[in-house]
């Protein structure tokens, strides 16, 4: 892979990346203490959190999901709340209703688990479309309209969604519009044996007593402080040229039928400044790009093709890399 070499490249120790190292330093560690072996995984799943995405994580049960997403919302230091899909949840069960209060003869909102600062959907695709709906708007654009009533959702609202890629009976598979509304997908997977004989070391004589629970790293106010630093992270001109280049190879590629959307480009242009910040740069290169691209494209690419990273790779292969000036 090529690295750009511009004149916005310089020490990476810069005022602006120190100021937010231990929160990331942090955030690290207390992830990568829940989540054995996975320092890949979690390198990603920081990146999408400070992109303002979302996460799906597409994985066999068992694998650590709800502990990764209750142990990111500890370490935020924010509210976590968990929404088990199933066929009966109801909209309202999601985002909260209005109840009458007979002694105030008014009616009173009641929030819903929407209204935290980390929300798991776990197994979102066994709800119908109708309950998967309720979350679009909450995720698109951080709000909730009921009874012609708009509220507010915090900031960093971050939604981690799980589906299981085996079990499709009784399923609705999300819609390529919600679908766009994650930042990335990815998957866990098992871990390796040195990781797991240190997890069943750390469990003798624990018993069925939850795990520690992890210390906050961050406030929600200092999230969105760092989720700016990274928005203004700098993309060069001709990095730029290149996001553009695979969205269109994406549009044009024939086993594709649902290229990159702008909105797509958007993210996947965030994610890659995420992922520059983790690194300790304020510029972005064309090697933060292709390392984030297979789980950005492949939660929002549909097409005719047997492998989603066949392809994706053999698109970033072609596409022509931008060269140090």
């Amino acid at each position: 892979m090529h690295v750009l070499a511009s004149q916005h490249q310089h020490d990476s120790d810069t005022p602006s990346t120190c100021k937010f190292q231990p929160f990331i330093d942090g955030l690290r560690d207390a992830l990568n203490s829940t989540l054995k072996g996975k320092s890949d995984v979690v390198e990603l799943v920081i990146a999408c959190l400070l992109a303002r995405g979302h996460l799906l994580l597409e994985d066999l049960p068992g694998l650590g999901k709800t502990t990764l997403a209750k142990a990111l919302a500890g370490a935020v230091g924010g509210r976590f709340a968990r929404v088990q899909c199933t066929p009966d949840l109801l909209p309202t069960d999601v985002t909260g209703f209005s109840m009458f209060n007979q002694q105030t003869r008014e009616f009173e909102f009641v929030e819903g688990p929407v209204f935290s600062d980390v929300l798991l959907a776990d197994e979102i695709n066994r709800t119908t479309p109708r309950t998967q709906s309720a979350l679009f708007e909450a995720m698109a654009e951080r709000q909730v309209t009921i009874d012609k009533s708009t509220h507010r959702l915090t900031e960093s609202f971050f939604v981690i969604a799980t589906q299981n890629p085996v079990d499709s009976h009784g399923a609705y598979p999300l819609p390529e519009a919600q679908l766009d509304r994650f930042a990335m997908k990815l998957t866990v997977g098992y871990p390796d044996p040195g990781s797991e004989l240190e997890m069943l070391a750390e469990n003798i004589g624990r018993g069925n007593r939850a795990k520690k629970n992890i210390e906050p790293i961050l406030t929600p106010h200092s999230l969105q402080e760092l989720q700016d630093h990274v928005a203004s992270v700098h993309v060069e001109e001709n990095v730029c040229r290149y996001l553009v280049d695979l969205a269109s190879a994406t549009r044009n590629h024939r086993d594709i039928t649902l290229g990159l959307s702008p909105r797509g480009l958007l993210t996947l242009q965030r994610v890659a400044q995420a992922r520059a910040h983790l690194h300790g740069r304020d510029f972005v290169t064309p090697d933060d790009v292709q390392e984030i691209a297979l789980p950005v494209l492949q939660v929002r690419l549909a097409g005719d093709y047997e492998s989603p990273r066949a392809t994706i790779e053999a698109i970033l292969s072609d596409v022509s890399v931008p060269v140090s000036k």
